[in-house]
Formats: structure tokens, C-alpha cells, sequence
């Protein structure tokens, strides 16, 4: 292994680190902004972990990243089940790397273990924001059943068509650096599946509304999982680079003076609507929304684009969050529709918009137009499609998916709720 590449490859397994600790930290936030009652949290992004290595290994890796099939699905079979097996001669195990990271592809020299490692911690974390809603409506073991279908195949069918070098749509030109239609928009597309399931099965027990989850903020908590998740988007964004290089370090820069600006913004929007102390809870989401908005994007752009988009990000969580709390089938007390579903769609459009083709080429995305502001004009405005067009087609895809599944498992365990009547009894 040449320097470069083991440099490479020591810098992606230390960012793989980073996000493995952001499905744990989804859960100290969901016990953060919810209270102790919800601690078993704690325990389903624990199992969401394990479910994730366990299963990603054995199937899930080939169906996201082996070479597609007709740009739809990964081979199955390309790399055998649990990584090859028993094999001590496939390529990317003890020598050679993973094909998409070969010069013909990404050229960053990842290993098969370095880059399973990397995505792996992106799908486990893309499915603890999708369990947010869940809270103790749903039955445990149903949520750990839709986990395996999740790791196979619904979020693996996004991963095949942007992340992987033959998928359809990443061959069409549509692109998304970190995952803000990937992990962010589609785990709040899944979630919206949850919670539509749960309101069926709420109005077939004779509830009018469904009940609602209130806040009860735990301060050291919250503000714990929050610093986590900050840090951990450390190796989420910048490690998208796939190596170590100048414009990694530019996308450290861009994430977090994104994640700065959202939060100034958001309080300062809260504060003017309201005249009031937004509070802790307005703070750990105004970081945390302006960290998705630039996930999609953090590799194609300027610090000071990213402080813009930053800024953007208060008023637009302001008036999402005021928009779904309006809605009485559903609870979602930890900000996943106003956050990670209109947040990460939002990072998506704005690449259109914000990016510079010189930063876009230093992170291994040389045919990305500049954005509209910065003179890409006609291709600027046919990259807009295309983003688009990925967002509705994912969007219908895996709404679909996962409620057929959550139909399945239904049936299968006589629905996928908890007996209760009201908060106290979920």
C-alpha cells in the first residue's frame, strides 16, 4: 500500500469512529429533550448499532456499493456474504482495494474494510433519525424487524443510485457530498412512513388525535449529545472526502462555521418571534440544523457560503417546526421533519445555487457546474433538476418501501404498536 493510500485509509477509519458514535448520541439527545423515561433510547441505538455491522456485513455493503445492476441495486453477490467469508484472496481484504476506489473510480485506495467501516456507520446513523418518531409507540421488536429490511434494501437503494460510480442517478450528474438527501431527507421520508402506520393503528383503537410526546429537557443530556453530534459530524462530512487532503480540511471549516451560523440564526429568529429565552433545546437544534443543511454541500463550497447557508437555516427550522407541530397525527418532539427531512432537502436544492466548481473538483466532483450564484447559469439550472428529480424519485421509493414493510411486520405481529392510552402510559 502505497503512503497516500494508507494515509487515506487511516484518516476514513478515524472519521468511521466518529459517526459510530453519532447513533449512540442520537439517543443520549432523544433522552436530552424527552427525559429519562425515554432512556431506552439508549438501548435501541445500541441495537440499531449492532444490527447495522451485523447486517451491512452479511448482505447490505454488496446491495449499496458492489458494482450495480442495470444502476439500480448492488450485486448481492458480488462480494460474497460477511465480506468475502473465509476468503483470504479477495480483492480489497489483504491487499488491492475495494473497486470504486480504484483510479478508474474514486482513486482514493480505500480497502473493503475501511470504506464497509465508513458506510456502515452512515447507515446506522441514518436509521436512528428515522427511530426519533418511533419513541415507545412502537414495539422494540418491530423497529429492530424493519431494521434489517432498512439495511438491505431502503436505504441501500439511495446509497446504489448517488454514492455508488455505476448507479443510475450519480451517472446522470445528480450528486449529494455527505448525505443530505441520503441519510437526512430519506430517514425523515422513512420516518414519515412510521409515524403514518402508528396514526392508522392509533385510529383503530379509537383515538382521535395521537398523543402527543412533550418535551422534559434534560440539560446535561442534551447538551452532551449535542457536542457528540457536533464532533461526530467531524468525520461525517469531512471523511466524505475519502482522503486526506487540502479540501478535506476546507470541508471541516465549512461544516463547522455552518453549524456556528445556524445557531446564532435560529436563536436569534426564536428570540424574534417569540421575545422569549429560546432555551437549550432551540440551541442544540439551531446547531444541528445548520450542520444538515451543509451536509449535501460542504465539499462543493466556500467558507463564506457556508456561513450564508448557515444563516439561512434559523428561519427555515422557525417555521418548520411551527408548520408539523400543527399536525395532530403524528409526534415529533426531536425535530426529525423540521430538521432532518426539510433541512436535508433544502442543503440538496442549494447545491445548485452555492456551489464553486474549483472546491467541487478538489473533493472528487470535477463535473459539477458553478452554482447560480457563482455564473453556472443553464447548467446550474439543469444540475436544479436534476437534484430535483432525485428527491421526488427517493422520496416516492422509499416511502413506499417502508410502508409496504411496516405493512408486512404488522401482520406479522398484530401490529407494530404498544398498548396505551395516553403519554404516560407509551
Amino acid at each position: 500500500m502505497s503512503d497516500i493510500n494508507l494515509i487515506n485509509n487511516l484518516w476514513v477509519i478515524l472519521a468511521a469512529l466518529f459517526v459510530f458514535t453519532m447513533t449512540v448520541a442520537v439517543g443520549l439527545l432523544e433522552v436530552g429533550e424527552l427525559g429519562m423515561r425515554f432512556s431506552n433510547s439508549l438501548l435501541k441505538t445500541l441495537l440499531i448499532t449492532g444490527t447495522a455491522l451485523f447486517v451491512m456485513a452479511f448482505l447490505g455493503f454488496n446491495t449499496a456499493f458492489a458494482p450495480t445492476i442495470l444502476g439500480i441495486i448492488g450485486n448481492p453477490l458480488y462480494n460474497g456474504i460477511f465480506l468475502s467469508g473465509f476468503s483470504t484472496s479477495s480483492p480489497g481484504i489483504l491487499t488491492g482495494v475495494w473497486w470504486s476506489m480504484t483510479t478508474q473510480y474514486f482513486g482514493t485506495g480505500l480497502t473493503t474494510g475501511t470504506y464497509f467501516l465508513f458506510e456502515t456507520a452512515f447507515a446506522s446513523v441514518t436509521l436512528a433519525l428515522v427511530g426519533v418518531v418511533a419513541l415507545k409507540k412502537m414495539k422494540l421488536e418491530a423497529f429492530i424487524a424493519f431494521a434489517v429490511i432498512y439495511f438491505i434494501l431502503i436505504w441501500n437503494l439511495p446509497a446504489a443510485w448517488i454514492w455508488n460510480p455505476t448507479g443510475w442517478l450519480y451517472l446522470m450528474g445528480v450528486r449529494d457530498f455527505a448525505g443530505g438527501l441520503i441519510v437526512h431527507g430519506a430517514a425523515g421520508i422513512a420516518g414519515l412512513a412510521i409515524v403514518l402506520k402508528i396514526w392508522q393503528e392509533e385510529k383503530q383503537k379509537g383515538m382521535k388525535t395521537s398523543p402527543k410526546i412533550n418535551p422534559s429537557i434534560s440539560p446535561g443530556w442534551l447538551t452532551f449529545s449535542i457536542l457528540l453530534l457536533w464532533v461526530g459530524w467531524f468525520g461525517f462530512n469531512p471523511g466524505s472526502v475519502l482522503a486526506f487532503n487540502s479540501e478535506a480540511m476546507v470541508v471541516v471549516i465549512t461544516t463547522f462555521l455552518a453549524a456556528a451560523s445556524a445557531f446564532l440564526s435560529t436563536m436569534f429568529t426564536q428570540y424574534y418571534v417569540t421575545k422569549t429565552n429560546p432555551g437549550l433545546i432551540y440551541a442544540a437544534n439551531g446547531v444541528l440544523i445548520g450542520l444538515i443543511i451543509i451536509t449535501p454541500i460542504a465539499g462543493f463550497v466556500s467558507p463564506a457560503s457556508s456561513v450564508i447557508l448557515g444563516l439561512l437555516g434559523g428561519p427555515l427550522f422557525v417555521a418548520g417546526e411551527r408548520f408539523f407541530n400543527r399536525q395532530k397525527w403524528f409526534s415529533d418532539p426531536v425535530g426529525l421533519f423540521p430538521g432532518h427531512l426539510l433541512g436535508g432537502i433544502f442543503g440538496v436544492a442549494m447545491i445548485a445555487f452555492f456551489t464553486q466548481k474549483a472546491f467541487a473538483a478538489a473533493s472528487g466532483n470535477a463535473n459539477l457546474p458553478n452554482g447560480l450564484l457563482f455564473g453556472g447559469g443553464i447548467a446550474a439550472i439543469q444540475q436544479l433538476g436534476l437534484e430535483m428529480l432525485a428527491v421526488i424519485i427517493i422520496a416516492i421509493v422509499v416511502f413506499a418501501i417502508s410502508y409496504a414493510s411496516l405493512c408486512l411486520i404488522g401482520l406479522a405481529m398484530h401490529g407494530i404498536t404498544n398498548d396505551y392510552k395516553n403519554e404516560e402510559k407509551v
